[in-house]
């Protein structure tokens, strides 16, 4: 089968990339690089562009015979998605569009799409289930619940089949340190901590000690990107075998505060460094975490590296060493 990898360049399509080669998969990644890093594209056949561009993926359609499309193409910084939201919808949601539409006249029907917990908005149960209410309180999130809306108005119009999987906080990196977590600008927490561990950075900042927390910080639902990946891998041949098209959560299930990635992110590294405290930021729950009891029974997965100490360990060795 031909995969198309829509953002393959990227950090969970690069990890999820290397996987599907390993298992027989031929793919094609396509990526603008604004994001993305063509040093990350290590299997596999790249060709750049831009899902905003139609003649692009036309050009791709009739150069292979796609199969079914992963689709991690995708702005995903919700501070700049409030200050800047029409960018978020052209980008999210209008350029996905193109990319259906083409899918639609070269019959392509299938679709995994990678979609966020952000759809949830600040829900007031835990753990988070696929039957509670979406309601994202943010551009980003918002243009992934939309897009959501519109893969399943697809089906029903167009037989497309597709499967959502909504993200907690992906982490970490692969383990043969073939590519890793590299953001421009960064602001994912583990990443922040290494730079902090490392000297790059002159402190950690924590934003908020006050929440309703046992230790006043913010809990998190930490998966490591190569469990992601793999369940990259189990949606495709859920796919393959006809399967329905679902919703599904993907998370450790397991809440993480931040002064505990502290703590395990200073005993991973040997290293100490500087903590600072801040005011909240507008928006931030005081705790997600992630039901993925719907994934383990239908896909037959579960995270099997998502361990904080492993995150950490993984994420640190790619920090050291990392090549882009």
């Amino acid at each position: 089968m031909a995969i198309l990898i829509c953002g393959g360049a990227g950090y969970i399509g690069s990890h999820t990339n290397k996987l599907l080669a390993d298992n027989g998969y031929e793919t094609i990644i396509f990526d603008n690089l604004i994001y993305g890093h063509e040093e990350a594209v290590k299997w596999g056949i790249f060709r750049k562009g831009d899902l905003k561009n139609s003649d692009e993926i036309e050009e791709l359609f009739q150069d292979y015979k796609i199969d079914a499309v992963l689709h991690f193409a995708a702005y995903a910084y919700v501070g700049e998605s409030v200050k800047e939201p029409e960018k978020y919808y052209i980008n999210n949601v209008s350029n996905t569009l193109n990319l259906l539409k083409t899918m639609r006249k070269h019959g392509c029907k299938k679709i995994i799409f990678s979609s966020t917990c952000a759809t949830y908005g600040k829900p007031v149960n835990m753990p988070i289930t696929e039957n509670m209410k979406q309601m994202p309180i943010n551009p980003y999130g918002t243009s992934k619940y939309m897009i959501e809306r519109i893969l399943d108005d697809y089906h029903r119009a167009y037989d497309l089949e597709y499967v959502v999987l909504r993200y907690f906080n992906a982490a970490g990196a692969d383990f043969g340190g073939e590519v890793g977590e590299s953001h421009d600008p960064e602001t994912h927490v583990i990443p922040l901590l290494l730079d902090a561990a490392s000297g790059k950075k002159d402190e950690f900042k924590i934003f908020g000690t006050d929440y309703q927390t046992p230790d006043g910080s913010c809990i998190r639902d930490y998966i490591h990107v190569v469990d992601l990946a793999r369940a990259h891998l189990a949606a495709l041949k859920y796919l393959e075998q006809g399967r329905k098209s679902d919703c599904f959560n993907l998370g450790n299930e397991v809440g993480i505060s931040i002064f505990e990635l502290i703590e395990t992110t200073r005993k991973v590294t040997g290293k100490n460094f500087k903590v600072i405290y801040a005011d909240k930021r507008v928006g931030d729950p005081a705790v997600l975490v992630a039901s993925s009891a719907k994934a383990k029974a239908t896909f037959n997965w579960k995270p099997k590296y998502s361990d904080i100490e492993t995150i950490i360990k993984s994420a640190w060795q790619w920090h050291e060493n990392k090549a882009y």
